[in-house]
């Protein structure tokens, strides 16, 4: 892996912004649709879905010259960025398509413990990438945790990203414990999934206000 430099042009904000819904569904799709493609396929339709039920005050975003680079979202609340009950799968899919969907997506649900923020994922366009903003959106992630008196960040990573869990590991996650999954190989296109978490101290939320 290339080492990776500090973003300089990248400014980290709250919120999805009004607009940018699609942009950042497909830098979504792009990250995670080998593991949500069983469940919202065909790419099209899912990204639409994705971009129609997005919670945009569950999300923090990198701007790069006004254009969303970088997006990581997070559960509070019983909230997550990415929305759409099963009311909403059924209307899109169908309910013949739309019932063995809901069972998909059942299976990736995960909830927040007490004292703990979940995030649903982190994904960087490929031509930002290398440039630090991974960090800038986990160091972010980390402040909002902090402000919630969240204790701890949680996130699951697949067996076939890498790239991501080295991204976590460098920002002080460790890996608790990793569920084999080979009955969703075949049909998710992973093996296995490792849940990671990073201790939040309410330091972090102090190193953001400095650090702006």
């Amino acid at each position: 892996m290339e080492p990776t430099t500090e973003s300089t042009d990248a400014s980290i904000r709250r919120g999805v912004p009004q607009g940018s819904e699609t942009r950042v569904a497909a830098l979504y799709w792009e990250a995670f649709g080998r593991k949500l493609g069983a469940a919202l396929n065909p790419p099209d339709k899912a990204r639409a879905f994705l971009a129609a039920h997005l919670h945009h005050d569950r999300g923090v975003v990198a701007l790069v010259d006004g254009e969303v680079a970088g997006v990581a979202g997070y559960q509070l609340d019983k909230r997550g960025l990415t929305g759409g009950g099963a009311g909403d799968v059924l209307s899109t899919y169908g309910t013949l398509r739309g019932l063995p969907r809901l069972a998909l997506l059942a299976l990736l649900e995960r909830r927040p413990a007490d004292g703990e923020l979940v995030m649903d994922g982190i994904a960087v366009a490929p031509e930002h990438r290398g440039k630090g903003i991974g960090g800038l959106l986990l160091r972010e992630i980390a402040a909002v945790a902090a402000e919630h008196s969240c204790r701890r960040v949680r996130l699951d990573v697949i067996d076939v990203n890498p790239r991501a869990r080295a991204l976590y590991e460098r920002h002080g996650f460790t890996a608790v414990r990793t569920e084999k999954t080979p009955y969703l190989r075949d049909l998710m296109g992973f093996g296995a999934v490792t849940t990671m978490r990073r201790p939040i101290t309410q330091d972090a939320a102090t190193n953001r206000r400095e650090a702006r």
